[in-house]
């Protein structure tokens, strides 16, 4: 048997640490779009989303939330509906995401998915969200539950992005928050900070590398292949 690996020497790239260190790193604020998944006045998950934000800012991040209010469901519309465009460039332009969801039928919202869905895999030649981070949060009425942010993971690694270890699961999220939507001082709020912290650390050190952290032997060799048969045809 031999030992040989199959691999096809124009599609195969030594990693160097060149690529993994880059000279001249950004230096501008990152930059963190957020979404969150309930239209409620009353809003667990928004509340829990702006006190991200406010994290997120004191910790030097230029941030922006999409307002899902008026978005239209997945495929009833072309993508350039305002709010489907405006979504789509919010993603193109941030280096990291915050997905805040409430925890409804032990699933995520479909509101949170359809924001999710009408992110595509790939927009003009660009797959807009490969190599950027996401952190993931839920909200729950009831006992503690981590059913969402599952799910959420799953759907982050399904777009490529780079999902942070750290999570948030608020508990009864109706007792956290005050008259104003403001977070109570808690180990649940703690944990929000921690999260946050942990994504602005996880984006600088990636944002700069993020196309080469994944890149795809395999989607080179099928480049390579494609490419190869149009020029034969060209030739032909």
């Amino acid at each position: 048997m031999s030992d040989t690996p199959h691999i096809q020497d124009e599609s195969f790239e030594a990693i160097s640490g060149d690529q993994l260190f880059p000279q001249t790193p950004s230096t501008h604020p990152v930059r963190i779009l957020i979404l969150y998944g309930s239209l409620r006045d009353r809003s667990f998950s928004r509340f829990c989303a702006e006190e991200a934000g406010r994290i997120l800012t004191k910790f030097g991040a230029e941030v922006r939330m999409f307002n899902p209010e008026g978005l239209p469901q997945v495929d009833s519309c072309e993508p350039d509906h305002p709010k489907v465009a405006q979504l789509r460039d919010l993603v193109t332009w941030c280096e990291g995401m915050v997905w805040s969801s409430p925890e409804r039928h032990g699933a995520m919202t479909g509101l949170m998915k359809t924001q999710i869905d009408w992110i595509p895999l790939s927009l003009g030649g660009v797959r807009p969200t490969q190599g950027k981070t996401l952190a993931v949060m839920q909200v729950c009425g009831g006992s503690q539950s981590f059913n969402t942010v599952n799910q959420l993971r799953i759907l982050g690694r399904w777009m490529r992005l780079l999902t942070i270890p750290n999570q948030s699961s608020v508990a009864k999220a109706w007792d956290e928050f005050d008259s104003q939507g403001r977070m109570k001082a808690s180990p649940y709020y703690n944990r929000i900070v921690d999260v946050m912290q942990e994504l602005v650390k996880f984006t600088i050190l990636t944002r700069d590398i993020r196309e080469h952290l994944v890149d795809r032997y395999s989607e080179r060799v099928e480049s390579r292949a494609a490419l190869s048969v149009r020029v034969n045809a060209a030739k032909g």
